[in-house]
């Protein structure tokens, strides 16, 4: 890839994109230019040889696609301090901000511009995440490249900016819930015999290999849980037990929730 990448903050999310992109290859440690005010913490980037620096403006003239990934209550000042620069180099702007919408990057900066509001989970940092993604502006090579660089990170979706409050609670508090599941699932290893540390190793792969299937076959859950399910065996009555105490719809009523924590905190 030729394209220069800035990345607008060196935080966690920050650094855990520029480690992916350059583990994954997706580009070479010298296109992509990171900025934060202590440079030092950043050593590690700088040693494989990303480009450092203090000065968001600077590196928005280095880059051609410019992923913002500071603080929602930062945005502002930095938008206002960038402007000048952004207006000028015109560069792909790519936001990974939580609840910055890209109508407000719109009025910060201007509707002529190509925007892209991207939503990674925390799964980034392994290069496992979910992606979803929406855009403002933009042509098939620059739709092509975002989703290629995310995808080197995991996976992605496009979708409508107006699900991107639901594509939160679904691929972002979504960790969660599948760690609480996990964890439940450690304990019910445990009380059966086996120690944590086994249980913990026997409940994630477990886990990881289902959502393989999914993922490889494109099958519907069902289609695999049948695959498992004989009559009168332990894996139906299991799993009617669990309905029984109201297994899926807990899990239902705790995803609207979220969902609506989320609207009535807009």
């Amino acid at each position: 890839m030729s394209n220069k990448i800035a990345i607008i903050g060196g935080g966690n999310l920050g650094t855990a994109i520029a480690e992916g992109l350059i583990s994954s290859q997706f580009v070479q440690p010298d296109s992509i230019i990171i900025t934060k005010r202590n440079t030092a913490t950043l050593a590690n980037l700088a040693s494989k040889g990303v480009h450092v620096t203090d000065d968001n403006s600077k590196a928005i003239e280095f880059a051609d696609y410019v992923i913002l990934a500071v603080k929602p209550f930062q945005i502002k000042e930095i938008l206002e301090q960038i402007n000048g620069a952004v207006l000028t180099k015109k560069p792909v702007l790519i936001s990974v901000i939580t609840g910055i919408w890209i109508k407000d990057l719109v009025e910060f900066t201007s509707k002529e511009l190509s925007i892209f509001r991207a939503m990674p989970n925390t799964a980034i940092a392994i290069k496992e995440s979910m992606t979803c993604i929406s855009y403002h502006n933009a042509d098939k090579t620059q739709i092509s490249f975002v989703t290629d660089l995310f995808n080197s990170l995991g996976k992605t979706v496009i979708i409508d900016e107006k699900l991107m409050d639901a594509a939160t609670v679904l691929g972002a508090c979504g960790t969660a819930y599948a760690m609480r599941y996990v964890r439940a699932n450690i304990q019910g290893g445990i009380e059966i015999g086996f120690s944590a540390a086994t249980a913990s190793i026997i409940a994630a792969q477990t886990v990881k290999g289902a959502a393989e299937l999914l993922l490889q076959r494109n099958t519907h859950p069902e289609q695999e849980i049948d695959k498992v399910t004989t009559p009168k065996g332990c894996t139906i009555a299991g799993l009617n037990e669990m309905e029984h105490q109201g297994f899926s719809s807990s899990l239902i009523k705790g995803i609207m929730t979220s969902y609506k924590k989320i609207v009535e905190d807009m």
